[in-house]
């Protein structure tokens, strides 16, 4: 009984940074409807700016969870600017934490609220949240036939002309590296053979669509490609075979002691500009992500195991960067449960705000 309670106590280590991050959601939501509504005549750069802000405020309370709180070490390779730019990010997919690194590698440029995603379609239905990455400049792609190439290009032209500042992170997978769908990983490296690729072990192969539309149209507003690859350690059993990366509630158990991110920073006039071309530049890319997670987990070397090559940063977030955020959403969200028309109001945010965001992305997205 006793060893039931405390393995109970030890996965419910993730249920109150849960609870404040869901719960401050309405709260945030209304801030930014407030904003929304009275930047409505004014051009769009002025709406991005404010935007950035709050979004900045709200993930970095979330960064105060996934980082302090959690004591994961971040360890840092490879090239990444210390100032903001603007970019593409491209990064190999294999949990929902994979959308925390990007916030880990932004905060530190300051760009946390620069950060716009290239999402799956299926999660413009979250409540509250999908409606709102659409807002803050998010993109939402169909797989295959059905990518709206078109309108992809039109929203970041549209960014670009407005002059938003771009962070745009893209998964060139499509779907996440799971050794646990030996189907998935089979068909990817059956698609790479018939297409006379390399065939990857440690990633999927890419898909250049969003990728290529992203460069394409923004070419003359960024600055680069952040190329980024990420490991988790402890990932490897005890057989010495990579299991399943951790999901956001492993994460906030601690189950993950460290995070390896290696950053290339690749200058936007090195990348080719024909389909064919980057087409086979983006499979490199993925070649050479291949080979840093071989020598991560398969390395014959146990030393060099759990690590990518070359020079390394740990790298520890200031709670100045992340507590302020924290306390000011969580004392606004406890102000307003105190009273009765502040609980009611809450409630209703959560409930209308969600449906009204359906109606909307079911009509505009």
């Amino acid at each position: 009984m006793l060893l039931s309670l405390v393995l109970h106590t030890y996965s419910m280590r993730y249920v109150l940074p849960a609870a404040v991050m869901m719960g401050t959601a309405p709260t945030y939501m209304l801030a930014w409807g407030a904003w929304r509504l009275l930047s409505a005549l004014l051009p769009a750069r002025f709406y991005h700016q404010v935007d950035d802000r709050l979004y900045t405020l709200y993930q970095s309370m979330v960064l105060f969870f996934f980082e302090n709180y959690t004591g994961v070490q971040i360890i840092l390779y490879g090239d990444l600017p210390k100032t903001k730019e603007n970019v593409v990010y491209i990064s190999n997919h294999q949990c929902t934490v994979d959308w925390i690194v990007a916030d880990m590698l932004a905060i530190r440029q300051n760009a946390l609220g620069h950060i716009r995603y290239v999402l799956k379609d299926g999660l413009k239905w979250l409540p509250l949240y999908g409606w709102y990455f659409y807002q803050h400049g998010g993109i939402y792609v169909k797989r295959s036939a059905k990518f709206d190439v078109k309108k992809m290009k039109s929203n970041l032209q549209a960014q670009a002309k407005a002059e938003t500042p771009m962070y745009l992170v893209i998964f060139p997978e499509g779907t996440r590296y799971n050794p646990e769908l030996p189907k998935v990983i089979a068909d990817s490296q059956s698609y790479a053979d018939k297409e006379e690729l390399p065939v990857l072990r440690h990633v999927l192969t890419p898909r250049v669509k969003a990728t290529h539309v992203a460069v394409d149209s923004l070419e003359d507003y960024l600055d680069a490609v952040y190329d980024v690859t990420v490991a988790y350690e402890g990932t490897v059993d005890l057989k010495g075979q990579r299991k399943v990366a951790p999901s956001m509630t492993d994460f906030l158990c601690k189950e993950c002691p460290r995070i390896h991110i290696y950053v290339d920073r690749i200058d936007v006039k090195d990348i080719p500009k024909e389909p064919m071309y980057i087409r086979r530049w983006l499979h490199e890319r993925f070649e050479i992500k291949d080979r840093l997670l071989i020598e991560f987990y398969d390395a014959k070397d146990s030393k060099r195991r759990n690590k990518f090559p070359g020079k390394c940063v740990h790298s520890k977030l200031s709670l100045k960067k992340t507590l302020p955020s924290l306390l000011f959403l969580t004392g606004l969200t406890a102000s307003m449960l105190l009273t009765e028309s502040g609980r009611k109001l809450y409630m209703k945010t959560w409930i209308y705000g969600t449906l009204l965001g359906w109606l909307w992305v079911s009509i505009i997205v």
